[in-house]
């Protein structure tokens, strides 16, 4: 990604988008129950090729960093072993990207039903429950892990002045093909021109990428 500009969020205006945070909430309330109803045997199929292939736990439950650094436990079908946090450590010294956030494309942690199912972005879809209950959005900024907002600058902090979402500009785009820094830049582009037309658009590219994997890992 070429050099930006640096986005500074106008918080005043972000105040003022009362009709559209409204309209966006009553769409995440109904389209995550909905979606949760349709998808609810896929669900049983991953949940059961899941414990299939190791015994473990199906789902995994994770503490992520929200709206106005308000934390919250993110629910994901589990795609690694069961020890993967107590092998993390081990294995920070091959992280892949800059900045205060880990990725490794291959993760010997991630099991080989996870291998597909963070391809196809499937691991993702417990996170409706989180929708559901207000903790997230449909679309918006990835929730940090409360490790890496310790290493958050001022200008970075900016990331968490709305609801995170599921999928949003950097998930739904370019993903793990860009470090830390440009995906802090696509999340406050995303947050400087939010509108219910542009979250409908994220949201058509984002089930896109069930069907053409993006460089997700």
């Amino acid at each position: 990604m070429k050099q930006s500009t640096k986005i500074i969020i106008d918080k005043s205006l972000l105040s003022k988008k009362k009709y559209y945070h409204f309209i966006k909430r009553v769409f995440d309330f109904c389209a995550s129950l909905l979606g949760i109803i349709i998808l609810s045997p896929l669900f049983l199929v991953i949940a059961l090729l899941i414990k299939l292939e190791d015994r473990g736990p199906v789902f995994y439950k994770q503490k992520r960093v929200g709206k106005d650094q308000r934390e919250f436990n993110m629910f994901k079908f589990r795609s690694m072993h069961v020890d993967a946090d107590k092998r993390l450590a081990e294995l920070k010294k091959q992280n892949e990207v800059e900045g205060p956030m880990f990725k490794m494309k291959n993760d010997p942690r991630v099991t080989r039903i996870g291998h597909f199912i963070r391809k196809t972005s499937i691991d993702e879809l417990p996170q409706l429950f989180n929708v559901l209950r207000g903790e997230m959005s449909l679309v918006g900024p990835r929730p940090p892990l409360p490790s890496e907002v310790k290493e958050y600058t001022d200008y970075d902090m900016q990331r968490l002045l709305v609801v995170p979402g599921c999928s949003g500009l950097w998930q739904a785009t370019v993903r793990n093909s860009v470090g830390f820094h440009e995906m802090v830049q696509l999340d406050l582009e995303y947050i400087q021109k939010s509108s219910i037309w542009f979250d409908i658009k994220i949201l058509f590219m984002t089930i896109k990428i069930l069907f053409k994997p993006n460089s997700a890992y």
